[in-house]
């Protein structure tokens, strides 16, 4: 009898482990509010990295049980949740949104372990809302039923927006306000196109691999691609719908930060990969040079402006957008290069550099957010000139930075270097002058990355504070040493991740080769 009721345990646990995935983080979300308050913020601190372990745990099994070779989705559920719309929970992972699952477990567990000792406001609540982003990230990501995809895509804004007016800077109100607006306007273009490929799909259900067979005229995929490309281009953010972003980063706390760079902004680039170029292929090669031309924008101009900042965290919010606008560099100049060159293989690199770049980068930019987030708890200053003199007095800090400032830059052998460098080889086959431009983004990145490094951690110490400061110990130290493994693992052997999503990176370049017309 024990031995059948675990067999009957396995098999629910291996059928359902996606589930499992979302709904643990909200199980532990609402023990940590309820087993704490405000009188034992101590317990909601240890429930929420019990949680966030159990979490990593289970993408044991999953990583072990994945089929790298198969293009197709693995582990599926499918129930049908609203039958008279033909609307199903539907769930699976591929190549593209695996990495993705696993890099949300693991930025959430730093957050909780970063915000151990630094957050004393109504702890329960913070460690709750954080959890709630994991499962609504990971929700988002195993989706195939588009209506799921979109409720667990609005469904995330709630607890960031939170986390921005609750645990925010003085002006949290203003910045959380722009960062729901902003977003939630371009959702709603989202689900109007969704809502018409649904109608028009074969079975009037509206599974994402549904629409990629959908036959659709020219001028319904440019309505289509513009809707995609609205909500895509908020979440990136692309130029000129970046404005909320540095001020949402700017006043968030150091976690709403890190989810921000890490795992928000890569929304819009999988929102490309998933339903822009396998859905409406047509108008992604109509349109493909004014993607590349924002993209270009986006790393050249907002360069430019980081240059100008004098607020640490705004300075690292506009060098995301720049590093972002290589994800959709590399999205946009497959067709380029498909038509210059006869080797394809370049072009499905440029797809396979834009996913190494989201995850590169939710290291570097994740890791620069906690350090700044450490040194704002500190000395109650985020204006890089409070600061100077920092490695005398916090010379471990300062090495783990120079790593992360390293990898922001994209120095070889950091894992900053590596999607980056994947992009403008294959953009080189379709323009010389584009991967020119593009390229600039090196000189830059360097260019204000080292400014601010300089200006932080040389000098004479500027302050009595940053005399009498202590450095880094504890769950910083060990934050810090998980992404030191990270960036420098990823930029020296790439080829796990690579192999990982090879051939779903594969199936979706055939797709979006494929005319609709």
């Amino acid at each position: 009898m024990f031995l059948i009721l675990i067999s009957q345990l396995s098999l629910f646990f291996k059928d359902h482990i996606l589930s499992l995935l979302i709904f643990l983080p909200i199980t532990g979300a609402c023990c940590a509010i309820v087993v704490s308050g405000d009188a034992h913020p101590q317990r909601a601190r240890i429930v929420a990295l019990i949680t966030s372990l159990c979490s990593m745990v289970l993408c044991i099994p999953i990583y072990l049980g994945f089929n790298p070779g198969l293009s197709t989705m693995q582990f599926q559920e499918n129930v049908p949740w609203i039958p008279i719309f033909h609307v199903n929970y539907g769930l699976g992972v591929d190549g593209i949104s695996l990495p993705l699952i696993f890099l949300s477990i693991f930025t959430t567990l730093l957050v909780i372990l970063s915000a151990w000792r630094s957050v004393h406001l109504r702890v329960a609540q913070y460690m709750a809302a954080f959890l709630l982003m994991q499962a609504m990230m990971v929700g988002t990501f195993a989706a195939t039923d588009s209506i799921l995809f979109y409720i667990f895509w609005e469904a995330m804004l709630i607890p960031m927006y939170l986390s921005i007016g609750v645990w925010g800077s003085s002006n949290r109100s203003y910045a959380s306000i722009k960062f729901f607006l902003y977003t939630f306007f371009g959702s709603a273009l989202m689900l109007i196109a969704l809502l018409y490929l649904g109608l028009h799909s074969a079975n009037h259900d509206f599974y994402i691999a549904s629409f990629y067979p959908l036959k659709l005229s020219m001028s319904e995929q440019i309505w289509i691609f513009f809707a995609f490309l609205i909500a895509f281009a908020v979440k990136i953010p692309m130029w000129p719908l970046h404005t909320w972003l540095p001020d949402a980063h700017t006043e968030a706390p150091a976690g709403g930060s890190v989810v921000l760079a890490a795992l928000m902004l890569k929304l819009g680039g999988y929102g490309f990969l998933r339903f822009s170029l396998p859905i409406v292929p047509d108008a992604s090669r109509l349109l493909d040079g004014v993607m590349i031309a924002l993209a270009l924008i986006a790393i050249v101009y907002i360069g430019i402006v980081a240059l100008a900042q004098v607020d640490m965290k705004r300075l690292i919010a506009y060098s995301s957008i720049a590093h972002m606008g290589f994800v959709v560099l590399g999205c946009f100049i497959l067709f380029s290069i498909t038509k210059h060159v006869q080797d394809i293989s370049m072009a499905q690199m440029s797809l396979e550099g834009a996913m190494v770049q989201m995850i590169s980068h939710a290291f570097s930019s994740g890791a620069m957010f906690l350090a700044v987030g450490m040194l704002a708890y500190r000395f109650r200053s985020r204006l890089i000139k409070d600061y100077g003199g920092l490695a005398l007095r916090m010379p471990l800090l300062a090495a783990f930075f120079m790593l992360f400032a390293m990898s922001n830059v994209g120095l070889p052998g950091t894992a900053g270097f590596v999607g980056e460098f994947m992009i403008l080889m294959s953009a080189m086959q379709a323009s010389f002058w584009i991967t020119t431009i593009a390229a600039s983004t090196l000189v830059l990145s360097a260019a204000y990355t080292l400014y601010m490094y300089k200006r932080v951690f040389y000098g004479e110490v500027s302050s009595p504070l940053i005399a009498n400061s202590k450095d880094i110990h504890g769950f910083e130290k060990l934050v810090f040493i998980l992404l030191t493994v990270a960036i420098v693992f990823f930029g020296v052997y790439p080829k796990p991740l690579l192999t990982l999503m090879h051939a779903a990176i594969g199936s979706i370049f055939q797709l979006s080769l494929q005319t609709k017309l």
